[in-house]
């Protein structure tokens, strides 16, 4: 048995249990259901690799313009910048030297071109292709301190936002994306950037960023608050 074969099967067993009930489970099973979900933590930990790569046929079709739509806000979040001006990225938090970044400064830095999965937590999975920075090369620019284990990705979504392992973070296919499948990034998949990694189900990848911020304490997320997986590894 693989590791997704793995998690799999134990995501289906978890599944069972919360049947006809919301994300947190039934009130009389919370506390077997954290215990579980500490333990699954545990294991997804111990199973990651840096050096794992998500690989695809490189003959498989590209989702394109098919890959689904996914935001919070009423409508499409759109950055106006008449009203809330030029974009920013900041990278601050627990760092030696925080940064601010426009989008020539991020575009600007050295970037990389992949074709990845992207697993949803819904089941599907579409191959994708993105132009982008690696949070790892935005890591070794802010000097992250030595406390400084986990990383919270924040959006204009509504206030978005989903915090990382900082392992995960700085895996080489983590990245801040700008382009999707050779063109710039649009407001439909997260415009001016987003983050996005095969290796965490798609509610990690947050869109609409403007914010990275490195902590020495998770903060939880938008999704995992109300229930999800908190490590969500695939």
């Amino acid at each position: 048995m693989d590791r997704r074969d793995f998690l799999t099967l134990g995501g289906a067993a978890l599944a069972a249990v919360l049947a006809a009930c919301d994300s947190e489970g039934p009130p009389a099973a919370r506390g077997a259901l954290d215990f579980a979900r500490r333990r699954n933590e545990t294991v997804e930990e111990a199973l990651f690799r840096h050096t794992s790569m998500d690989l695809v046929d490189p003959g498989a079709p590209l989702a394109g313009n098919a890959l689904p739509r996914y935001y919070v806000s009423p409508s499409v979040p759109v950055w106006d910048p008449g009203v809330r001006g030029a974009w920013k990225l900041q990278v601050t938090g627990a760092v030696r030297n925080p940064l601010t970044l426009s989008l020539d400064d991020l575009t600007g830095l050295p970037s990389i071109t992949h074709r990845v999965n992207h697993y949803c937590v819904e089941g599907w999975t579409a191959v994708t292709e993105w132009t982008g920075v690696r949070v790892r090369t935005l890591a070794k620019l802010v000097e992250p301190m030595p406390d400084a284990k986990f990383v919270d990705f924040q959006s204009f979504d509504s206030g978005y936002h989903e915090s990382w392992d900082l392992a995960s973070a700085v895996h080489p296919q983590t990245l801040v994306a700008y382009g999707y499948h050779g063109s710039p990034l649009t407001p439909a998949h997260g415009a001016p950037a987003r983050l996005h990694s095969p290796i965490k189900l798609g509610y990690k990848s947050v869109k609409y960023l403007t914010a990275i911020v490195f902590l020495p304490h998770r903060n939880g997320g938008y999704w995992t608050d109300r229930g999800y997986e908190w490590y969500a590894g695939t």
